[in-house]
């Protein structure tokens, strides 16, 4: 009887292509974490760039995000996988870049606040720089179209509340399942799918009434 209640209490297994990678990382590599940086920094880039609109912004928040990750690794359990709990960690500090960035144009609006000028710094920390796509063989008339498109729907993306924009962005755009998405930010799936659902029509309406029919 004590046998059967152990293997209730038991969590349920899940799988993890980083895993044994993790386990390194936990033993003290640090070769190991590299390899979890150069896996998941592309979608971690992404996912901080749709949140917060700007580039090089995003970069920094996702250096943020894997030191912090880093730091912090020895505490991951495993109630899920390892990108999943990274993705909560971009996502937080995407939120409190934002947070900060609202408020450094509260201040300059102000006059209370000089911006310093840029410092020139590249990349992200273990040997990770931040890159642009590449560029794609349209017309440059057809690529400046795009691009403003592009410009376009991230502004809208960028109007969203927080928790809408968070959980559209992880779900549209990272594709993650709902599960993940609950995993995340620790709410019922439930949840996830009727945020996502006013998410969208928000979404909707802001491409209609800025770039036109939409549909």
């Amino acid at each position: 009887m004590e046998a059967s209640n152990s293997l209730k209490e038991q969590p349920p297994i899940i799988e993890d292509d980083d895993l044994e990678t993790v386990l390194l990382c936990q033993k003290g590599d640090v070769e190991a974490f590299g390899v979890l940086v150069d896996r998941h920094q592309k979608k971690m880039l992404n996912v901080a760039y749709r949140m917060i609109g700007d580039y090089e912004e995003a970069c920094d928040v996702v250096q943020e995000a894997f030191l912090a990750a880093f730091r912090s690794v020895a505490k991951f359990r495993r109630e899920a996988r390892f990108s999943t709990w990274l993705y909560g960690i971009v996502v937080n500090c995407a939120k409190n870049r934002l947070i900060e960035l609202k408020q450094r144009k509260a201040r300059v609006r102000s006059g209370d606040f000089f911006p310093e000028a840029s410092s020139g710094k590249e990349g992200y920390g273990y040997g990770c720089g931040c890159q642009a796509e590449p560029l794609q063989e349209d017309s440059v008339q057809e690529r400046l179209e795009k691009k403003e498109l592009e410009a376009r729907v991230q502004e809208c993306i960028g109007l969203l509340d927080d928790g809408y924009r968070e959980i559209l962005v992880l779900r549209d755009i990272q594709g993650l399942s709902y599960g993940e998405i609950a995993d995340v930010f620790k709410i019922p799936p439930g949840t996830v799918r009727s945020r996502l659902f006013r998410a969208r029509n928000s979404l909707k309406d802001l491409m209609r009434s800025r770039i036109g029919d939409f549909s």
